[in-house]
């Protein structure tokens, strides 16, 4: 454990548990939860330099005072690749969500700068791993429940999602990154694949033969109201299957060139599902 402090805003959330065992190799690592410092940091220094948030980009205002405080003086931040892709969606929710993002992300930009704070905001595509993702888990999930995966159309929409280790990878090397005073980067995986070829392979993991049913979107509609009904898939929405006919591809190659993000393609161990 090294002598310079870094606070984790988020602590509990998916990236922390691959991340924080990676800083504390060279780090004191202090994690900040809503109400202030964990209950399980014995010593809490006064002075906190260097800073990773991993909670929604859309509530880092809030910390802003804090963060000042504590004498921050670089700030990674976690935001969202939702920011693009929810921009113009048919679900009013889905609309705001982007709007929230890219808000926090200016009023993060705004105050980093005006306080000489290095700032840089890392956003990754879909996020999987460990199970306790929201993503490929709850597709896992679906089939698990259902046996099948209804898809919208022919479902050829790229994919990139990205392993929450490589996220917690990118937030270290972004810290570490001397050279960089600020940016915004794209983290995504390292394979662009198909939305329907990402569920078979979700199949496979599981064991099954890939059962996908193709539906005209008012009958995927209906399923969604359906299945909202079950408190696990409340959050589905109808604008999913709008999106998987849609390219949802980010570059990561300026991730690449400036922190060394280099990403593996997307493959699904047993520990990457979750539990039964």
């Amino acid at each position: 454990m090294g002598g310079i402090s870094v606070g984790i805003l988020g602590p509990g959330s998916l990236i922390s548990d691959s991340l924080v065992p990676r800083l504390q190799q060279t780090y004191l690592v202090v994690p900040m939860s809503r109400s202030g410092a964990d209950s399980k940091a014995r010593t809490e220094p006064s002075s906190i330099p260097l800073w990773i948030s991993l909670m929604p980009i859309a509530a880092l205002p809030e910390r802003f005072d804090m963060l000042a405080a504590r004498g921050a003086r670089r700030v990674v931040a976690l935001s969202s690749t939702s920011v693009f892709t929810k921009t113009s969606s048919s679900e009013a929710a889905e609309r705001a969500l982007a709007t929230n993002i890219a808000t926090g992300e200016q009023r993060f930009i705004a105050w980093a700068q005006a306080r000489g704070v290095e700032w840089l905001i890392l956003r990754p595509t879909l996020i999987y791993g460990r199970g306790r993702d929201r993503n490929i888990s709850e597709i896992a999930r679906f089939i698990r429940r259902f046996g099948f995966f209804p898809v919208f159309g022919a479902a050829q929409g790229l994919r990139q999602p990205v392993y929450l280790d490589d996220v917690a990878s990118a937030c270290m090397s972004a810290l570490e990154a001397e050279s960089l005073k600020g940016g915004s980067y794209n983290i995504s995986g390292g394979e662009a694949l198909p939305y329907r070829e990402m569920v078979v392979r979700i199949f496979h993991a599981l064991g099954q033969r890939p059962r996908i049913i193709s539906t005209p979107l008012w009958s995927f509609k209906l399923a969604v109201a359906g299945v909202r009904l079950l408190p696990r898939f409340r959050d589905w929405s109808s604008a999913m299957a709008e999106r998987m006919n849609q390219d949802l591809v980010f570059d990561h190659a300026p991730a690449a060139r400036d922190f060394g993000f280099s990403p593996r393609p997307f493959e699904l161990r047993a520990d990457d599902l979750p539990p039964d």
